[in-house]
């Protein structure tokens, strides 16, 4: 690990569709200094399964997206992380997952938000999954994934992914994520996926928030074809 300059600031340049189970479950500043340790965030080797794709610095951290074959989704995903600097108390860090909106990928946060600088000041990994399987080439993929019941559908299954097979890969990977340390967050529809995830695992995360959630999908478009389709067209009935 390369030992960092106590003295200078750091200055860094910084931030599904979401899918769930059918048919309704689918953050430039200074590096603050003093409440940080000064030491490169340096992941542990991951397994040849796990392929680092790109590595930036930032904030005292690294932000690194990888790539690994998803056996709950049957195809290639990617993951974005934020690995803090190490802090002075512990060798691990938490976790927070962000999920992200509609027509998202893993990068959209980690590129857009700065949320690295936060991050970095309270010591907490962020990790940003993809939003959904990609090039599986299943007819009607790019217009009605929201909305899929037959067995195509078979891998759009980013429940189990997340909740799942995720944290586990994390842990076995990377021994500076404590994934039983672990919370949840997203926006829009990844909102929505946060919420639900939590409600239906409360005892695996230490706290849900959302930005501007998909809470109540009668009143937007995706909700009422998911509705429409499934309940009918009497609104007064859903």
């Amino acid at each position: 690990n390369a030992e960092l300059s106590p003295t200078p600031p750091l200055f860094a340049v910084p931030f599904l569709y979401w899918r769930l189970p059918s048919p309704l479950l689918r953050f430039w500043t200074a590096s603050p200094t003093g409440r940080i340790q000064k030491t490169m965030a340096t992941p542990a080797a991951q397994p040849a399964a796990v392929e680092l794709l790109s590595s930036t610095k930032m904030f005292g951290g690294f932000n690194r997206r990888y790539k690994h074959f998803s056996t709950t989704l049957g195809c290639s995903m990617t993951f974005s992380v934020y690995f803090p600097p190490t802090p002075l108390t512990s060798s691990t860090v938490p976790v927070l997952y962000w999920l992200s909106g509609l027509t998202c990928t893993d990068e959209n946060f980690i590129i857009k938000s700065g949320a690295q600088h936060a991050a970095s000041i309270e010591g907490i990994a962020l990790v940003a999954p993809d939003t959904s399987p990609r090039g599986l080439n299943v007819e009607g993929e790019a217009e009605s994934w929201d909305f899929g019941v037959e067995d195509k559908w078979k891998n759009w299954r980013m429940y189990d992914y997340v909740v799942m097979e995720l944290p586990k890969l994390l842990s076995e990977s990377f021994a500076r994520l404590d994934t039983s340390r672990a919370s949840i967050t997203g926006h829009s529809m990844g909102g929505h996926g946060a919420l639900t995830i939590y409600l239906k695992n409360p005892e695996k995360y230490k706290s849900v928030s959302a930005f501007a959630p998909i809470s109540n999908p009668v009143n937007c478009p995706w909700g009422q074809k998911a509705f429409s389709n499934y309940l009918g067209s009497n609104k007064s009935a859903w």
